[in-house]
């Protein structure tokens, strides 16, 4: 639980009563300071996926998080956490949103990554689903902490205008670095971008993000950020899955689908990376969504297929792309929620 900061103490001299300097009349021909209004909900500016780090003095680097998205509204009337599907989640998340309680700050919008690290430091995105109860779970979690990687409204200003270093200037005066508490920094490290990877890399990370450090902050996916990752992870539809009595959960493997134009197009299958429990749960949640017919064309000869409503995404690690268009070396890592509002992969 996030410790409250310690009080300094007003004067030295604790005898002596507190006076305030006389208060000079204002000037009426002083302008007022003009504060912007604080927006209800900020659409969260996305990262756009590279192959190789950008290169030049233009761009700055943090390790990429794996966890849900969030931004942490610090408002005169409490605290907000919103999703990036806008929606509440406060409750679900007490320890944050105590932390942000304690910030100094009268409002503010943080937006950052809700993640829950392992052993060795690593964000964990199946131990963040497992503390919230698994999808649709309805748990609270107080095991996830939120990872700030920009400000966006501070003290009465829309900071969204404003260059990248001079909205991390001010986060870092607000949640410093090195500090150990439910709202902690993402740093920015000083590296050539190929380096860095190449380090996170054999962490076993999932990536770094590259920022374009004289940019405002854009809503939608438009290239001011950029993701590089050592293992590919994207979200699919699960249209299916093949019975299996002896696999866990009776799920021999999951049937995948991407989005091309209004159309689903089947990319491959899973088979791997599931847990007992949550193969469990996920077999009850597809029995409830079963069609007769597929939501894709398919020519497979796979036996004893399940056809489901394509309501379900998964989020799935693969290695690369078969020529015909299908994962390679795939593994399940879990379910996104709807709240999440994740992007199914879209098909070239």
């Amino acid at each position: 639980m996030t410790k409250p900061p310690r009080s300094k103490p007003l004067l030295r001299d604790t005898e002596k009563p507190v006076r305030s300097r006389p208060r000079k009349p204002r000037d009426p021909a002083q302008p007022n300071l003009p504060l912007d209004p604080m927006p209800d909900r900020i659409e969260p500016c996305l990262a756009l996926l590279k192959a190789r780090p950008p290169k030049g003095d233009d761009w700055v680097y943090e390790i990429k998080w794996d966890g849900y998205r969030l931004a942490v509204h610090i408002e005169p009337t409490g605290i907000r956490i919103l999703t990036r599907g806008g929606h509440d989640w406060t409750d679900r998340f007490p320890a944050i949103k105590l932390a942000a309680m304690w910030l100094p700050v009268g409002t503010a919008i943080l937006d950052g990554e809700a993640v829950v690290l392992d052993e060795q430091g690593r964000s964990d995105f199946g131990l963040l689903q497992k503390s919230l109860g698994g999808r649709g779970g309805k748990k609270s979690s107080s095991d996830a902490i939120f990872m700030a990687f920009d400000l966006l409204y501070f003290d009465g200003h829309d900071l969204r205008n404003s260059e990248l270093d001079m909205r991390r200037h001010l986060l870092e005066d607000l949640v410093p670095a090195g500090e150990q508490g439910d709202i902690r920094l993402s740093e920015e490290i000083g590296a050539d971008g190929d380096q860095l990877l190449a380090s996170a890399c054999e962490l076993d990370l999932e990536g770094i993000i590259a920022k374009r450090r004289d940019a405002p902050y854009r809503s939608s996916r438009l290239g001011d950020w950029l993701k590089i990752k050592c293992v590919q992870s994207d979200s699919f539809f699960i249209v299916g899955y093949e019975r299996s009595a002896a696999a866990l959960g009776q799920i021999g493997s999951l049937l995948l689908a991407g989005r091309k134009g209004d159309e689903l197009v089947y990319v491959g299958s899973v088979g791997t990376g599931f847990k007992e429990k949550a193969a469990s749960e996920l077999r009850e949640m597809m029995e409830t969504i079963t069609r007769k017919t597929p939501a894709i064309e398919y020519a497979g000869r796979r036996k004893n297929v399940v056809w489901l409503q394509p309501t379900l995404i998964a989020e799935i690690e693969y290695r690369a792309w078969t020529d015909d268009g299908k994962l390679r070396h795939s593994s399940f890592k879990g379910l996104r929620e709807v709240q999440d509002n994740a992007a199914v992969y879209e098909v070239e």
